[in-house]
């Protein structure tokens, strides 16, 4: 059986985990693997609290930067490229993209710089198909429903972030599928990220 990895992106409050949790429930689904980054190792796991929710933590930038490479480089090493040898397709909730897009565009550090450590961290591999989910990022915030650290940084902030993804998406169209979660409702999505799928895998 052939691998696939796929990841799913967007800024925060666009549906991406409603749209993960609508994934895992469909029938060919329970044979995939579901994972996330950070997060997706009992290691990974520490360093989410530290990156997301530790407000006792000031974290530099470049300190950020390299605690999200940590968690990467163990989370490919320990969970996905053995599910990929296996032959299993991989859901992958956030990756390389919004690395550059939150640290790079959004914080403003040197996008060719994380694109390195991006090509060291990953061992150079990159995501089959890459869902973003797309909308106006007022919208967005105001959806979420509980803020993290980077959530709480505001609206211009993420609309910084969500220009990024747009550009990483002119970079690489052949990767990348766009699905307006402000125009498309929940099941309307679903769809549309069904289809994707089911494009590359078949």
């Amino acid at each position: 059986m052939k691998s696939f990895f796929i990841t799913l992106e967007g800024v925060d409050g666009a549906g991406k985990t409603t749209q993960i949790e609508l994934l895992r429930q469909i029938p060919l689904a329970q044979n995939w693997l579901f994972t996330r980054n950070p997060g997706g190792t009992s290691f990974g796991q520490k360093l989410r609290e530290i990156l997301l929710n530790d407000r006792t933590c000031q974290l530099h930038e470049m300190a950020e930067l390299f605690l999200y490479m940590a968690d990467r480089a163990q989370h490919i090493h320990e969970i996905i490229q053995p599910a990929l040898r296996n032959g299993q397709i991989v859901i992958c909730d956030r990756f390389i993209d919004s690395t550059l897009a939150y640290q790079g565009y959004g914080r403003g550090l040197n996008t060719e710089l994380i694109k390195q450590l991006n090509k060291i961290a990953t061992s150079d591999l990159k995501p089959d198909l890459t869902i973003l989910f797309d909308i106006n990022p007022k919208i967005g915030l105001e959806r979420a429903k509980s803020k993290d650290k980077i959530e709480e940084e505001g609206l211009d902030f993420q609309q910084k972030i969500r220009l990024g993804f747009l550009q990483l998406v002119s970079e690489e169209p052949e990767r990348f599928v766009i699905i307006d979660t402000e125009k498309n409702n929940i099941q309307e999505a679903h769809q549309k990220v069904i289809e994707s799928i089911f494009k590359l895998i078949n």
